[in-house]
């Protein structure tokens, strides 16, 4: 009998037997998964199991246990691949309270240096498996569970305020934090430029809100954050027996990722693609500048933030799966009463201020360095970086392939089947050097690491002058 049937035979309806074994031979004669591992079945991989037939008790004593392996795994693979070393540039974020870090930290292989491997074609890169290890997609520390993972400070920090656990049992945050965001990050708005920071230097919660921004916002914004704040049932966070939190949860906010409206740097693995093996490990993308964003997702191309906001409600909160979700609680945002007052609070979320920066989003030559100005003219000629990330706003809202596959040969790592990962949404810069780890997986930690990816993938061969220019161009923004 195959897994799928051991594990699943008796829990599928004669419709779904139907349906999966329909999706098998479509499988089969197009090709399908194709070169998925020959133990992956994506019909296991596919639907999450609707009857749990272990206790939680159980459940929690073992893969509390499992925690451990599953971190050195993690551990051992990011030492492999990076320098983690803090090393803090003489650079602040834009809270001031946190340094960026630099330089370039993917680690080569020992047969090459930066220049030998952007001179050789992807072809010859990929025959002799010399694309740095660093640049592959990253896995998600605990690939085969998945779900949403929060950095330690916004753990310690929700739990004091509201006693409220985002501490899973079965693993934990794996990126080190001083390659992470300023915590808590500032808050500006567009509608009061005047007062710059706003956020008090407090984190956001629903036991402060009001308090900050009483007398700043409007009632019908106000509400819009209350909602953003308000915990509600996700996979991971739950009442019910599958949930990975100790205790019964009432769930996650909106910004409990989104921290203060920007990023903490929580991840997960993105709801839209399966099998498991294939699913992205997904950083949580700034919420800063969506009023001038045509699209939202990496994935999925969302045409308004409206759309956006009940799409993460309903769906993306349970990992794509809507029969689980029901169980647990599902939150069905009404559009007209609920969501476009989200949506009002996700747009006052502005760009940090970039002082270097004229009205047309370019460097003020009175103000910018020799190699700020150097690396504004790579960025708009030599690099074509403004191909996708044009000024002022530093994005097209489009959707781009990299087609980062002709470099490596698929593999598996750490429960994830690196592969091709199709396109992606061009993310805007502006504020960029507040919003590390790079890429929308995390897989570059500084942006040094950044601008040594896109030399290779894109082949435009620039010098290390143009390089560091570069950098130095892209902390303007």
């Amino acid at each position: 009998m195959k897994r799928s049937q051991k594990k699943y035979g008796a829990r599928l309806t004669p419709p779904l037997v139907a349906v999966c074994t329909a999706l098998t031979i479509i499988a089969m004669v197009y090709g399908v998964n194709a070169q998925l591992p020959d133990d992956v079945d994506p019909i296991v991989e596919t639907y999450m199991p609707v009857v749990i037939e272990e206790d939680f008790q159980t459940t929690m004593t073992r893969e509390a246990e499992e925690k451990q392996k599953f971190m050195d795994r993690q551990k051992e693979l990011l030492e492999r691949r990076y320098d983690l070393s803090d090393r803090p540039a003489n650079v602040m974020m834009s809270g001031e309270r946190k340094n960026i870090q630099e330089g370039v930290r993917v680690k080569l292989p020992d047969e090459v240096n930066w220049d030998q491997l952007a001179g050789m074609s992807p072809a010859e890169i990929k025959e002799k498996n010399l694309f740095p290890e660093g640049f592959l997609p990253l896995p998600h520390a605990k690939h085969e569970t998945g779900g949403q993972v929060f950095p330690e400070n916004q753990i310690e920090e929700i739990e004091k305020m509201e006693q409220r656990s985002l501490e899973r049992f079965d693993i934990e945050f794996d990126i080190p934090e001083h390659f992470l965001p300023e915590f808590p990050p500032p808050i500006f708005l567009t509608t009061r430029p005047d007062l710059g920071d706003v956020s008090q230097g407090k984190l956001l919660s629903i036991k402060n809100y009001y308090e900050i921004m009483h007398g700043i916002v409007t009632p019908v914004q106000m509400e819009g954050l209350r909602l953003l704040l308000t915990p509600f049932p996700q996979q991971q966070f739950n009442q019910t027996e599958d949930r990975k939190v100790e205790e019964p949860s009432l769930g996650v906010s909106c910004l409990d990722c989104h921290s203060n409206g920007h990023s903490n740097g929580a991840f997960h693995l993105n709801p839209d693609t399966r099998p498991q093996v294939a699913r992205m490990r997904l950083d949580t993308v700034s919420l800063r500048g969506m009023y001038n964003q045509q699209i939202h997702g990496s994935k999925r191309s969302l045409r308004s933030i409206e759309d956006f906001t009940e799409f993460e409600q309903r769906s993306a909160y349970f990992d794509g799966d809507h029969v689980i979700a029901a169980k647990k609680g599902v939150h069905l945002p009404d559009r007209a009463s609920q969501v476009f007052m989200m949506a009002q609070m996700q747009n006052l979320f502005d760009f940090p201020p970039a002082p270097k920066l004229n009205v047309f989003g370019k460097l003020d030559p009175d103000k910018a360095t020799d190699e700020e100005m150097m690396g504004q003219e790579v960025f708009f000629g030599k690099a074509n970086c403004a191909v996708c990330h044009p000024a002022p706003f530093y994005t097209d809202d489009k959707m781009h392939n990299l087609q980062v596959q002709r470099f490596y040969e698929p593999r598996m790592s750490n429960g994830k089947w690196i592969t091709a990962v199709g396109p992606i949404k061009s993310f805007t810069l502006r504020g960029i050097k507040d919003s590390p780890p790079y890429m929308h997986d995390q897989r570059l930690l500084t942006l040094e690491d950044t601008v040594e990816f896109f030399n290779i993938v894109t082949r435009i061969n620039l010098t290390e002058e143009e390089k560091k220019a570069l950098v130095a161009f892209m902390r303007c923004l």
